[in-house]
């Protein structure tokens, strides 16, 4: 930063400052972290010799508040995929079953808006079709922030629902699923390369909300990468050029996930591992009734308080998918009812 010249490209120092600042956070994290666990050591060890119970009872709680800090710090280090310190951008759409699962595909997207609102993470919702009588067809949520991609790949993949349906006049218990996809925020990557050709891009009025600016003018953007056959939309800007900005960098991502995808297909193939645990895997079974659980399939986590998670606590999820994985312990185990 001291070298002369080093303001004359903006976006490149810019980039070098976002860098050091992702180096930094770890570091500044730690440091204080690794004295409040000395200063814990030497008080338990003073309280345990002198059997102070008010002091071992507030140390109880101190260490509670450390590891979990621990914890955290632990993930944000072995978040080390080349597009995991990135912003996240998650589309949810929903599966058979009409009603029931467009109802279901909206409850997750409240979800991983309380999850993002736990985290101090910025959301915009850029782009959602309503279902006919209730919930969305499918939403595409933004969800800006250090390290938010890295957490939320965590989620890729088929979510199922096991409730007894307020939609169903019988009472009858119904099973809905909903399907979730997470690529990075990627404003510009030299590593992906998009050529104008590639591309076919069409515009329409936009649906639902928006006032009638939105309603009345061809605003709304759908973006068709011609060689992998991906197909963006965004229609929530207010303008046409703030849309076909916002579907780029929708596209950016996945195709950088897929490439990224690719080579761990390849690694894969040189290490011999087999795994199933791409978009399309149930990874998730969320159970209202008969008994309350929400399992993950791939690292065999329960909780019990299906209304927490729903509210956005699914951290236990995520540490426990990115500590398997960092283990290289994943599985995929057949969901019973």
């Amino acid at each position: 930063m001291s070298r002369p010249g080093f303001w004359d490209s903006p976006e490149a120092a810019q980039n070098l400052l976002k860098t050091l600042r992702r180096v930094r956070v770890p570091l500044d994290r730690y440091q204080p972290l690794a004295r409040r666990v000395e200063d814990f050591d030497e008080l338990l060890a003073l309280a345990s010799a002198e059997d102070d119970a008010e002091t071992l009872r507030a140390l109880e709680a101190e260490g509670q508040a450390v590891l979990e800090e621990l914890q955290d710090l632990e993930l944000s280090l072995i978040l080390t995929g080349p597009y995991d310190a990135e912003s996240a951008i998650v589309t949810l759409h929903a599966g058979a079953g009409g009603t029931e699962a467009q109802d279901w595909a909206e409850m997750l997207v409240r979800m991983y808006l309380r999850w993002a609102e736990r985290h101090d993470f910025e959301t915009t919702i850029l782009d959602t079709l309503p279902g006919e009588e209730a919930g969305v067809k499918s939403a595409t949520i933004a969800v800006r922030g250090d390290n938010a991609y890295g957490f939320l790949r965590a989620e890729r993949g088929v979510h199922r629902l096991v409730r007894i349906s307020p939609f169903d006049a019988s009472g009858r218990r119904h099973t809905s699923f909903a399907s979730v996809d997470v690529v990075p925020d990627l404003k510009d990557d030299a590593e992906v390369e998009i050529g104008p050709d590639d591309l076919r891009i069409d515009t329409f009025r936009a649906s639902g909300a928006g006032g009638q600016h939105v309603n009345k003018t061809e605003s709304a953007i759908r973006i068709t990468h011609i060689p992998s056959g991906i197909v963006v939309t965004c229609q929530n800007e207010r303008s046409q050029h703030a849309n076909r900005d916002t579907a780029m960098r929708v596209l950016r991502g996945k195709l950088a996930e897929l490439k990224e995808l690719e080579r761990q297909r390849e690694m894969n193939k040189i290490r011999g591992v087999q795994q199933d645990i791409g978009f399309g895997s149930q990874i998730r079974s969320y159970v209202f009734q008969p008994y309350t659980v929400v399992r993950d399939h791939r690292t065999r986590t329960e909780v019990g308080n299906v209304q927490g998670v729903m509210d956005g606590d699914i951290d236990p999820f995520i540490r426990s998918y990115l500590q398997t994985e960092a283990r290289g312990a994943l599985v995929l185990e057949t969901p019973g009812e």
